[in-house]
């Protein structure tokens, strides 16, 4: 220790104010500083001291003041003096600053590398490591709390099941969802996650009392519906048991429905066809009838079933809905509708039959049919007959204006290559556009856009003899 306080006083030369040091050295070890000699106390008598033993004072006294200035901030590392002023290295000593332990992250136990606690798995919210798999925890037969009934018990969800009061809230959006989706399996995963206890009859009454009321196109899906449902949720014996209140309720029915004896006769043949009912279940009602209603649902359906042998299909019964139609077959069914009303006239059965195409965006290519027709026909009456047909169906909404145009704009597009086949077609197109703008069909940009036919101007209109094509 001596020798390194020489060397930090090489280093570092003591000033003379240094020298109060002096004497609080020499008040440490008993001695005293008189008349600027070195004096020392021994029994009673002063004794001067060495030059050796007053630097020996003056360091220790330096290094006594050097320790007293760090010691808050090396209280950590546990320095402290020996007898004799030495620096020991000591245990390490908790910091006294309450700050620094509030901040302090690490472990306070004096161990460990400075690692995280518990190895990255404490701290509020956490259930173990990052990724860690748990394994199923072997029950103590010592535990107070043990129980010899709970080894060998299945916890399930328990759904209750479902009232008249809450059936029909809760499977009614499912089926008229069903009517958008078309999808048969996603009710059946709706239906079988309910408990529909004794209400599993309601199922099918429901579905059909919906169907009545709806188009023939979702008199279709539910027909669908019901094949489909038969087996993964209902039986045979529920759909017997909804047809036999449908009967029972037929004059109820009737009062919203007036045509509900047919339709419900129609799926009564549908549900014998695909063998979801019995054939007897129609003999079964024989000489038991007497409400009318039931009497016409059960001949229609008898009637229908009879036709299925000559080779009906009763699985297209009810059509299918313009969405599901191949474009083909909708471009042939509106062909025989102008057709048929060319023949009769009657407009308002024309209207009936292009709404139950259920193709609203699709009639521009009513349109297109219908000023082709036009084109192509011989005579007047057809001319008129097309003109009064669209001037209804516009003015009823039912063919909206983008759709009138969409079909004039396709007819403008395609008039050079018909125009071969009919050789007056620009003629009577020019003239059956004048009529549709005098009528108020279609606006005067339609009208402006009609193409015409170009044509030759010869020699004799003052060309100088040049032949020239030009658009008139």
């Amino acid at each position: 220790m001596a020798t390194d306080c020489k060397a930090w006083l090489n280093a570092n030369p003591v000033e003379e104010a240094d020298l109060s040091d002096f004497a609080s050295a020499e008040e440490d070890n008993g001695g005293s500083v008189s008349g600027g000699r070195n004096l020392n106390e021994t029994n009673g008598n002063w004794l001067s001291l060495s030059s050796n033993n007053i630097q020996e004072a003056r360091l220790k006294a330096k290094a006594k003041r050097r320790l007293r200035k760090t010691s808050s901030r090396d209280s950590g590392r546990g320095d402290s003096l020996s007898d004799n002023g030495d620096a020991v290295r000591g245990a390490p000593v908790t910091p006294a600053s309450p700050k620094s332990k509030l901040m302090d992250r690490k472990s306070r136990c004096g161990k460990g590398r400075g690692l995280p606690k518990k190895g990255g798995a404490g701290g509020k919210g956490v259930w173990g490591r990052s990724g860690e798999v748990y394994e199923p925890e072997e029950v103590d037969k010592k535990d107070p709390n043990y129980d010899d009934a709970q080894e060998n018990c299945v916890y399930e969800t328990l759904v209750l099941p479902l009232d008249e009061r809450d059936f029909e809230k809760t499977v009614t959006p499912i089926v008229q969802e069903y009517f958008e989706h078309a999808d048969t399996k996603e009710v059946a995963e709706q239906l079988s996650e309910l408990n529909l206890g004794p209400m599993q009859s309601e199922v099918p009454l429901l579905a059909v009392s919906l169907a009545l009321e709806a188009k023939a196109s979702q008199r279709e899906l539910t027909s669908r519906l019901l094949a489909d449902l038969c087996g993964p949720v209902l039986t045979c014996g529920n759909l017997e048991s909804a047809f036999d209140k449908l009967l029972w309720e037929l004059p109820d029915l009737v009062l919203d429905t007036p045509g509900a004896p047919q339709l419900v006769g129609q799926f009564i043949a549908r549900a014998v066809s695909d063998q979801i009912l019995s054939e007897s279940y129609i003999d079964g009602y024989k000489g038991r009838v007497n409400c009318e209603y039931t009497r016409a649902a059960l001949d229609r359906a008898a009637v229908l079933l009879k036709m299925s042998l000559g080779g009906l299909r009763m699985d297209n019964q009810w059509g299918a809905g313009g969405g599901q139609k191949p474009i083909t077959q909708l471009i042939k069914e509106m062909n025989l509708l102008l057709k048929e009303y060319v023949l009769s006239g009657d407009g308002a059965e024309a209207e009936r039959c292009l709404r139950d195409l259920e193709v609203p965006h699709f009639h521009h290519e009513f349109v297109y049919e219908a000023i082709v027709m036009v084109l192509e026909s011989k005579g007047d009456k057809t001319f008129e007959m097309i003109l009064q047909l669209l001037k209804s169906l516009s003015a009823s909404s039912v063919i909206t204006v983008d759709q009138i145009g969409r079909g004039y704009e396709r007819v403008y597009m395609d008039i050079a290559d018909i125009n071969i086949d009919v050789p007056r077609a620009y003629f009577i197109l020019e003239q059956f556009v004048d009529k549709s703008f005098s009528l108020g069909i279609i606006n005067v940009k339609l009208r402006d856009y009609c193409p015409s036919r170009g044509r030759k101007r010869f020699i004799s209109e003052g060309d100088g003899g040049v032949i020239k094509l030009e658009s008139c």
